[in-house]
């Protein structure tokens, strides 16, 4: 199996929630009000990618600032350059500010402004459409931005477009350790220095961890994987602490 399918089905495992049996819905003109800034320009470029500077980009860059602590952020902006690689390594054409506003938003929903008793993926999601709606976006675009938040965490985003697909595979990049045969070893270096990882294994754990302990309704998992833990002793399935914990990252 190559490395990207692997972190593909460990993500899917791992990191998503099941679907709820009713989809609540979320009136967003009642989510946490979004201020319009103009915030600083991000260095650029990293590892030959250059930051998307648009307004709307520049302010999403902001409100992910804002809502989330240091390691969370370094995070949604690695997803942003380690999935700009990947995507350029396999020869895709896509929209370059899309993928920006899904990645450097698609955590969101971990932090303690938006996280709810959804699955954090589609918190997200909601948080990242309630700001494009009040920024103007267009709305086929920002459809796509909720798709690439709302499966980033899943097998089925994968055979989306490349805008969709990227985030998952940027995310599971910087959570469990870029593809070789994609992204080198001094790419990925680069990256790291320019945004630092600030012990992000341990704290992206205890991030996920605080937030199902507040809103244990938004942890889940696939049927398959409750039925399998209930009707085989033997079943072991991967656990996504011990794999980030082995990351090919120095720390």
């Amino acid at each position: 199996m190559r490395r990207r399918d692997l972190i593909c089905e460990i993500c899917a495992v791992a990191l998503a929630a099941s679907r709820p049996n009713t989809f609540p819905f979320i009136d967003t003109q009642s989510s946490p009000a979004i201020e319009t800034v103009t915030p600083p320009r991000l260095p650029s470029p990293v590892a030959g990618i250059r930051m998307v500077d648009s307004q709307t980009a520049r302010t999403a860059t902001e409100l992910a600032r804002s809502a989330s602590p240091t390691h969370l952020f370094h995070h949604a902006v690695r997803t942003f350059l380690f999935a700009s690689l990947s995507g350029r390594a396999r020869k895709q054409k896509f929209d370059e500010e899309v993928l920006y506003l899904a990645c450097i938003l698609h955590d969101l929903g971990l932090t303690d402004r938006f996280q709810g008793d959804l699955p954090f993926e589609i918190q997200g999601a909601q948080a990242a459409s309630n700001f494009l709606q009040q920024q103007g976006y267009d709305a086929t675009k920002a459809g796509i931005v909720w798709d690439g938040i709302a499966m980033h965490a899943s097998v089925i985003g994968q055979y989306k477009q490349p805008e969709v697909a990227l985030v998952g595979v940027g995310a599971g990049a910087d959570v469990l350790g870029p593809d070789p045969s994609e992204i080198s070893n001094s790419d990925k270096q680069e990256i790291v220095n320019a945004y630092p990882r600030l012990a992000f294994k341990k704290a992206f754990v205890e991030t996920c961890a605080g937030v199902v302990r507040r809103h244990p309704a938004g942890a889940g998992r696939s049927f398959m994987r409750d039925i399998a833990e209930k009707y085989l002793p033997n079943y072991h399935p991967r656990n996504i602490c011990d794999l980030i914990a082995q990351a090919p990252f120095e720390e």
